[in-house]
């Protein structure tokens, strides 16, 4: 599992306030999209209400989740104290709230939406700067290095571009450059700040979960090169409007995420483990699920007519890859840490619970599997514009939101 009392360990009630902020931007998100998202069918992307849900779905909860799990991981994957936990407790407030009043002022009033957005960015900024001075304190940086700080970097332009996006709406300079800019925020945010973070982490928890030892990490390398080359080439094919750069940047992204997914593969099969635990079993399912959209992107944006399915795509790669991702790795890691917290003192002056009994896992499967059937089917909806369809999944999706969210909730009260 993570390895603990290395002297490196951030103190639990920092990545925690992230975790908790997360959860309850999860579920507000899905209420959000569930009361306003029947505009989605028709192809209505672009409205307060989707913008709202969307950031409070992005930035309330995965960026959170991750910075939270950045917080108690960066630690463990280098090997070095986290620079301040003061200054990290500071930009958490920052942090969220900028968040909240972005996203409330999204919904309400987007042109207002610049003051809240810049706050938001000062504690991006700051968190940013925190993971610099950490990683900058390892002694030998190694591919996850590579991984995390180029996701990091993707962090930045992703934020910034949102703040050109709302410069843009306010004032209605660099219109003409408006869907470029745009496209880059999705890309640099989802495929690039998310994507590269898993990736990173997952090169350390996968042979944690798995009991993996003896494999090959020469395949990162190929992965990472790949996958930077195809972001850059497909922001590039944003702002000429070349559609065979643009091509040619998903087919560099797809071969990127192709070989990253056999390298997982290569890795579990490497396992000790006979017997994977459910949640660590999603993320790999997640894996899967992610490089098939990764193909089915290509193949779209291969046709003359693709702007139908960009929607729907960027809809089921949030959920069913990144979200999933998460999920899984926080089912495994939430009790971990807060059983490590509570009892690792306690072991052999009093009776303990054993870490089994922090997570109920049989009720994982049965979520997760209706998740994703949820997802599929809001992914349907929009794909075909069926409104009653749509109005369903997302019903599900949102209660087994709040399943997930009081599921791990529930584990502070053993």
């Amino acid at each position: 599992m993570l390895p603990q009392n290395m002297g490196s360990e951030t103190n639990i009630k920092l990545p925690f306030s992230f975790i908790f902020f997360s959860l309850i931007a999860l579920v507000l998100s899905q209420i959000l999209l569930l009361v306003n998202g029947q505009m989605m069918v028709n192809g209505s992307f672009r409205i307060p209400a989707i913008w709202s849900s969307a950031h409070l779905l992005v930035l309330g909860w995965a960026l959170m989740v991750a910075m939270g799990s950045m917080y108690q991981l960066v630690p463990v994957a280098f090997l070095t104290k986290i620079w301040n936990e003061k200054f990290g407790y500071i930009q958490f407030i920052v942090t969220a709230a900028g968040i909240s009043t972005f996203s409330a002022m999204l919904y309400w009033a987007p042109q207002r939406a610049l003051i809240p957005g810049i706050l938001t960015l000062l504690g991006i900024l700051m968190f940013l700067f925190q993971m610099f001075m950490t990683l900058k304190m390892q002694k030998k940086p190694t591919i996850l290095t590579a991984f995390v700080g180029s996701a990091l970097v993707c962090l930045f332009i992703t934020i910034t571009l949102g703040i050109t996006l709302i410069y843009c709406l306010k004032t209605g300079v660099g219109a003409a450059y408006y869907q470029a800019i745009f496209k880059s925020h999705l890309l640099m945010g989802i495929t690039g700040w998310f994507t590269l973070l898993i990736f990173g982490f997952s090169y350390k928890m996968v042979p944690m979960f798995a009991l993996s030892h003896g494999f090959p990490m020469v395949h990162a390398r190929y992965v990472y090169g790949l996958y930077i080359v195809g972001l850059i080439v497909s922001l590039i094919s944003f702002f000429t409007g070349s559609s065979i750069l643009l091509k040619l940047g998903f087919l560099l992204l797809l071969a990127g995420f192709s070989i990253f997914s056999w390298h997982i593969r290569l890795i579990v099969k490497k396992r000790l483990k006979k017997r994977l635990d459910k949640p660590f079993t999603f993320s790999l399912i997640a894996i899967c699920i992610g490089n098939i959209i990764h193909l089915v992107a290509f193949i779209t944006w291969c046709s003359h007519d693709s702007s139908a399915l960009i929607g729907p795509l960027v809809y089921v790669y949030l959920l069913l890859w990144i979200v999933l991702s998460i999920v899984g790795y926080l089912y495994k890691i939430v009790p971990f840490l807060w059983w490590t917290y509570k009892y690792s003192q306690e072991i052999g002056k009093a009776k303990v619970p054993s870490l089994k009994d922090m997570m109920n896992e049989k009720i994982i499967t049965p979520i997760l599997s209706i998740f994703i059937g949820a997802v599929i089917t809001v992914f349907c909806a929009l794909a075909f514009k069926i409104t009653i369809l749509f109005n369903i999944g997302q019903f599900v999706l949102s209660i087994i939101f709040i399943i997930i969210s009081l599921s791990i909730f529930s584990v502070f009260k053993k």
